[in-house]
């Protein structure tokens, strides 16, 4: 008998078509990628498919990425998802103020390809084991 074991899902949100595809082909070989261009939209798939890591730009249409985190961190459901900052929002403090709204991390544009594997990679282990101290909660 063989056991398929999902892959992780990462979830890519940005309103540029072409900052999506570039996290998109770094990382389709070893994660399921799912995708939003705005605020809304990625707290419904977030929501709705419950992916192991979101990469969230913060400068979004409709609510920005700042909101949208507010929302995923105030909802028991995705409040365990780790989350991303991935902008161009690369001044001093920047960094910090994306930490203090409830992101996990920090990633600025462009994006180092090395790097954002490696965070990936570690925050779907970090995010498993919140998802399962979640759980064993409920």
């Amino acid at each position: 008998m063989t056991t398929t074991v999902a892959r992780p899902r990462v979830l890519v949100v940005d309103d540029a078509a072409y900052n999506r595809e570039v996290l998109v082909q770094n990382l389709e070989d070893e994660y399921e990628m799912l995708q939003a261009a705005d605020g809304v939209v990625a707290v419904v798939i977030a929501r709705a498919q419950l992916p192991d890591v979101i990469l969230m730009d913060l400068s979004l249409p409709g609510i920005d990425g700042w909101e949208a985190v507010r929302l995923l961190r105030g909802d028991p459901a995705t409040a365990w998802i780790p989350i991303v900052a991935v902008t161009a929002h690369a001044m001093a403090g920047d960094e910090g103020r994306a930490l203090a709204s409830g992101c996990d991390d920090y990633l600025p544009k462009p994006v180092d390809e090395a790097i954002l594997l490696v965070k990936v990679r570690a925050w779907v282990v970090r995010g498993r084991k919140r998802r399962a101290a979640s759980q064993a909660c409920d």
